[in-house]
Parts: structure tokens; sequence; C-alpha cells
């Protein structure tokens, strides 16, 4: 039996190693692996723990792929040797932290084109042919928008949280069943955009029928710019691949424990200097923000990668998974208010509001109520719950 071609970006650490690790050494022995990286010499801790693993032989193999440049990507095509790709699993990408100010033009230009750019790079050279054999699924590592607190999981609210979780047909499909049927029954003409609402939110590891944004979050505006893309570019691929065999999910993540922080793109904050004070105080707030959410809500790359699988081996792959249950009550705020007061208010209490926030030199960090500020609008009493 043929065994499945999968191919991943980004496998020199972190969600894409962990998940070739997976792959190439499942008990099935249904995959082959090709683990693309951009700098080979990166390629020593993936074949340690592959061996470690004992790993068939076969399984894995490591390939250059830089997916900002077009050639790399058409070079690392060519070189699958099965000459065709079963999976594409789009997993590079950089990050970005700090005041948008103290960010220089060129780490926000090579955030945008690895994270946006590079996935459509990657994408235009792999679905022409998966489009023609009529086959083929792509995986994207999506994001929650960042690192948030945690949320109550009972009281008022618990409710209409399971109510999310319950639902059957997914918007990208109730979008193609609309289009296609219009164009079977009627003759082309222009027609407005179709609105459709959210049916659920799953638990973790399990399919999202939502068509949920990801959470804009203070200092990561840039790197929130570029998941926001991906959705959207998702979201349209979602409604036509599936004519062709083809099927998107995108995989949203909250916190890893991984080597992402150690790689933003300009070290973490950027020039903080040629920020005002004011707004270096709330960066340092959003600092002690993360680590409190990282002790507490944080997961091992292990356990993000059977999310990826399930979404691998669904029989009907659904447009979202989300490996973790911890933000989905955010997601919710957003279709209870669509204003995004709500949303607003409830993410500056949980960044900025936290007392304890101290600044690195010791000295305390609070802002007040009237520095915070507000929206016009009153939340919404869901908001409140």
């Amino acid at each position: 039996m043929d065994r499945t071609v999968v191919l991943i970006t980004g496998c020199s650490s972190g969600i894409g190693l962990h998940l070739a690790l997976r792959l190439a050494s499942d008990p099935s022995q249904s995959f082959k692996v090709y683990a693309t990286m951009r700098d080979l010499k990166a390629q020593g801790p993936l074949w340690e723990a592959a061996q470690a693993r004992r790993c068939p032989s076969g399984s894995l193999e490591i390939l250059q792929l830089d997916v900002r440049d077009s050639d790399s990507v058409a070079a690392a095509r060519a070189r699958v040797t099965e000459g065709r790709v079963d999976v594409l699993v789009c997993n590079a990408g950089r990050g970005l932290v700090g005041p948008l100010e103290a960010h220089v033009t060129g780490a926000m230009s090579s955030v945008l084109d690895v994270n946006v750019a590079g996935t459509v790079r990657t994408l235009q050279a792999f679905l022409p042919d998966m489009k023609q054999r009529r086959s083929g699924r792509v995986l994207v590592t999506g994001s929650m928008g960042g690192l948030m607190g945690e949320w109550p999981r009972a009281g008022p609210g618990a409710r209409k949280r399971q109510s999310l979780r319950q639902g059957s047909s997914t918007c990208s499909q109730l979008c193609r069943r609309s289009m296609w049927r219009k164009q079977k029954r009627a003759k082309p003409r222009e027609t407005s955009g179709v609105l459709l609402q959210p049916s659920r939110v799953s638990a973790p590891g399990h399919a999202s029928t939502t068509s949920s944004r990801l959470q804009g979050l203070p200092f990561n505006a840039v790197y929130c710019a570029s998941k926001f893309a991906l959705e959207g570019l998702c979201e349209s691929l979602a409604v036509l691949l599936p004519s062709f065999g083809v099927h998107v999910s995108l995989i949203e993540c909250g916190p890893v424990h991984t080597a992402f922080q150690e790689k933003l793109e300009g070290g973490l904050g950027g020039a903080l200097d040629s920020a005002d004070t004011k707004t270096r105080d709330h960066f340092f707030c959003y600092q002690r923000h993360c680590e409190r959410v990282f002790r507490e809500a944080a997961q091992d790359p292990e356990e993000v990668t059977e999310v990826f699988l399930k979404a691998l081996r669904a029989p009907q792959p659904a447009l979202r998974y989300f490996s973790t249950e911890h933000f989905l009550p955010l997601v919710r705020l957003r279709f209870d208010d669509p204003s995004g007061c709500s949303y607003v208010a409830a993410m500056r209490r949980a960044v900025f509001e936290d007392k304890s926030a101290e600044r690195p030199d010791g000295a305390a960090a609070k802002p007040g109520a009237a520095d915070l500020g507000g929206c016009e609008l009153s939340a919404p009493a869901a908001a409140q719950q």
C-alpha cells in the first residue's frame, strides 16, 4: 500500500519538528515525511530525535526549503521522489512582539513575507498537482492571536459556551452550497456577500465550525495581522477547493512550549527606547501577563501534534481545529458584540489591570482605570459574565 506523502515547512524546531517525528514514527508506518527547513545547519536536533524514536528507514527525509524564495520551494518539490504530496503542512512562521512604533521596517516585512507571502508561495507550488489529481489535504498552523489569560469554565456563561459546541454544518459548507446552488439554478449575476452565522466551537482537538477570527492582542499588531491574513486565505480556499477533492484546515494553537519566543524577529519588544514611557509600562505589564499565561495554559508540542493528526485523518475535515479550549470564550465575545467593545474591554482588563505587574527594573506599573480608556458603547451582559 502506498504511504501518505507529507511535506511540512518549518521543521527546525517547535511544532514542525514534533509533527515530523510523530508522523515518521507512527506505528502504522503509513507516512513518508519530508521535513523542510530554511537552513539545513539546523537539522541536527531533528535527526537526533528521529534516531531516539527509532523512526523506520525511509520514513523521514529532510529538505532545504525557504518559503521566502519561490525557487527554493520549487526545488524542494522536485526532490519529492514520489512525484506527489498528499498532505501539505504550512507551518513556517515568525513572531514579532513589541510596540508598533518600535519595529523597524525590515522586521515587519520579514514577518509578513514568511507568514503570509511564504504560505502563498508554498500553496502555489503544491496546489496545482493536488487539484489535477483531485486529492489532497492542506493543514495551516494558525494561532489564537497570541497569549491570553485563563477564562472561567463555569458560571453564568457556561451554558452559552456549551451551546457553541452544538451544531453540524460548517460556514464554509453553507457558503459552498449557497454559491453552487445559485450557479446551477440561475444565470450568473452580481450578488452581495453572504452573511453567515457561526454554528459551533469545538472542544480541544475536535473540529470547529465557527467562522471566528483571531483575537488581536496588544504588542502583537503585525504578527496578528499576518495570522488574520491566513484566516482569510484559508476561508477563501475552503470554499473552492473541495470541488477538486482538496481540503484546507487551520490548526488554531494557543501558547505552546517551543523556542518561538526565542526566535522573535528583532528580539522581544524591538527598539523599546523609541516608545514613550507609558507605552513601555504597558509593555512590561504585558510581559508579566504572558509569563503567567505560559505557566498556567501553555501546551506541550506533542499535545498539539495530535490535533494535526485528527485533522489529517478526518473523513470530512473541518475548516478549523482548536488545540485548546482555554480561549474559546473570547471567540464568543466577538459574536455577542459585533462592535468589538466587549472583546477590547475584556482584553484590557486581562492584560493591563494586573496590579501585581512590575517592570523589570522593579518599579510598579499600575495603570489606573482612567488610563485604560473605554468604549463609547456599553458592553452587553454576556461580556460581564
